[in-house]
């Protein structure tokens, strides 16, 4: 059985900190940076056998910038974030699942608020 995969077709700032994707499938997904930051697949921060969280939640500071993205092939991007962290290579398999929509996420979970600012 294979999996149906989605590429974007266009991407936005639709607030202050939050990224929309449109999807080939006409879907527009809403991202948090920071909440993209805290989930970065990268080996240092998301361990590569459990897929358990290295990287914890107050580790990402409240004001979280996205400063760069690249693409890596017709598969993911690459984010430079502004704690100098660009090491995570995000799929787009990976983000579609991301997705913080209403529609995708109807129930948040309640977020700890860190102590950090910056």
């Amino acid at each position: 059985m294979t999996e149906t995969v989605f590429e974007p077709t266009d991407m936005e700032w639709v607030a202050k900190g939050v990224l929309s994707i449109t999807w080939s499938d006409g879907h527009k997904a809403l991202y948090p940076v920071r909440y993209l930051r805290q989930h970065c697949p990268c080996a240092a921060c998301t361990d590569e056998w459990t897929g358990e969280l290295r990287l914890k939640p107050d580790d990402v500071p409240m004001v979280m910038m996205l400063q760069d993205v690249q693409p890596v092939g017709r598969y993911a991007f690459q984010f430079t974030w502004s704690d100098g962290h660009d090491t995570g290579i995000y799929s787009y398999t990976f983000l579609r699942r991301m997705c913080q929509c209403d529609v995708c996420q109807p129930v948040k979970p309640v977020e700890p608020r860190s102590r950090r600012l910056l």
